[in-house]
């Protein structure tokens, strides 16, 4: 019953945590457009290398350790599906540059996505860290750090579709708050839930993310400089998701 309390306070923390990175839009206001700019491109790219890592070097091999290969290659197939049709059904993709103009319908339907997609993340994240504490902080930590541009992005879209600064804040941080949420269904549900299957459809998650949503952003940068430090940032995310799964073993 203690480990039990535990478990659920941990993860209600590491999830208020996640959804306090929404306020993070809040602080554009203090920075110029050059220096968002120039903060964009190593934020993104960290994010695609800490998300593959947590995929590749955490959370794959939780699930391969617990099921059989076809079934790892479903729930992964899941996971990167259910992600793609999530955004291909509400005809919206993330905007980590400059978002485009925008009608209070698809503000709306950012909104909508961002919740499912926090809840989904939270249920997947939750359930890793139910079977591998060390693995699921350092899934934490790749969504944490995706969290980021994320919502510098979502918030760029609502305040160019002429929300306030409070309004586009504070909605941001409620349609954050499905993350925590999903991480007590998980913790709530854990008897019957299949938790390892779970990990890997998270993992499929990520590896969605990373390849569909912030590799692509990386790759568009067309001078020498900026592509360094891309493949710079990347790596280190990687090579800081492999160092946390060596010092696991």
């Amino acid at each position: 019953m203690v480990a039990g309390l535990k478990s659920l306070a941990v993860i209600g923390i590491g999830g208020v945590l996640m959804a306090m990175i929404a306020l993070v839009g809040g602080c554009t206001a203090l920075l110029s457009a050059r220096r968002q700019e120039q903060l964009l491109l190593p934020l993104i790219a960290l994010a695609a290398g800490s998300l593959l890592g947590g995929s590749l070097f955490h959370m794959l091999p939780q699930g391969i350790a617990a099921l059989g290969p076809r079934l790892v290659g479903l729930w992964i197939a899941g996971g990167f599906w259910s992600f793609l049709a999530l955004e291909q059904g509400l005809h919206w993709h993330h905007s980590h540059r400059h978002p485009g103009p925008s009608s209070p319908p698809v503000s709306l339907l950012i909104l909508v996505g961002d919740a499912l997609h926090n809840f989904i993340g939270g249920l997947g994240i939750a359930s890793t860290y139910l079977v591998n504490p060390a693995a699921g902080l350092a899934a934490w930590l790749a969504a944490a750090a995706h969290e980021l541009p994320q919502e510098l992005g979502d918030y760029g879209v609502l305040r160019h579709a002429g929300w306030s600064r409070q309004r586009a804040l504070r909605w941001n941080v409620l349609s954050a708050l499905t993350f925590p949420l999903g991480g007590v269904v998980a913790w709530w549900c854990s008897g019957v839930l299949p938790l390892p299957g779970l990990v890997l459809f998270a993992a499929g998650n990520f590896l969605y993310i990373a390849a569909s949503d912030l590799v692509p952003e990386i790759k568009a940068r067309s001078s020498l400089g900026e592509a360094l430090i891309g493949f710079v940032a990347f790596t280190s995310g990687l090579l800081l998701l492999l160092a946390l799964a060596l010092g696991e073993s």
